[in-house]
C-alpha cells in the first residue's frame, strides 16, 4: 500500500480484528506501515445527511429527547434552577457530572494505543 491511502478497520494487535476507523463514511490517511487495514472508505457516506421528519422516526432508533441542563432543577444538573430564564451562573458551562464541556481534552493520558497515532489526518 503506498502512503497516503484512505484506510479503515485498522487492527491495532495483530489477529484481534479491526477496531479503528470503522464508522459510516470514515476513513484514516496512511502513514507508516506498521498494522493491517481495509483499503478504502466505509460506505454510508451520507447517513448524517439524511432528514428523518419527525421525532418518531427517531425513537425507532433508538434516540431519546434532548433536554438541556438550564431547563431542568438543580437535583438533576448544575445548570439548572433560578428564577425565570436564568443563565448558567458559573465561569464555563459543565456536563451533568459537573466536569468542563467545552475544550477540555477527554483522552487518556498514557493509552495503549498513542504510539499508534503519529498525527491527525486533514481533511
Amino acid at each position: 500500500m503506498p502512503l497516503g491511502t484512505a484506510i479503515h478497520n485498522i487492527e491495532i494487535t495483530l489477529g484481534k480484528g479491526g477496531q479503528l476507523a470503522r464508522a459510516a463514511g470514515l476513513y484514516v490517511c496512511l502513514i507508516s506501515k506498521n498494522c493491517s487495514a481495509t483499503v478504502g472508505q466505509v460506505g454510508n457516506v451520507g447517513v448524517n445527511q439524511k432528514s428523518l421528519g419527525r421525532a418518531g422516526s427517531k425513537r425507532w432508533l433508538g434516540k431519546r429527547p434532548v433536554v438541556r441542563g438550564v431547563v431542568m432543577n438543580p437535583v438533576d444538573h448544575p445548570h439548572g434552577g433560578g428564577e425565570g430564564r436564568a443563565p448558567i451562573g458559573r465561569k464555563k458551562p459543565t456536563t451533568p457530572w459537573g466536569y468542563p464541556t467545552l475544550g477540555r481534552r477527554s483522552r487518556k493520558r498514557n493509552k495503549y494505543s498513542d504510539n499508534l497515532i503519529l498525527r491527525r489526518c486533514s481533511k
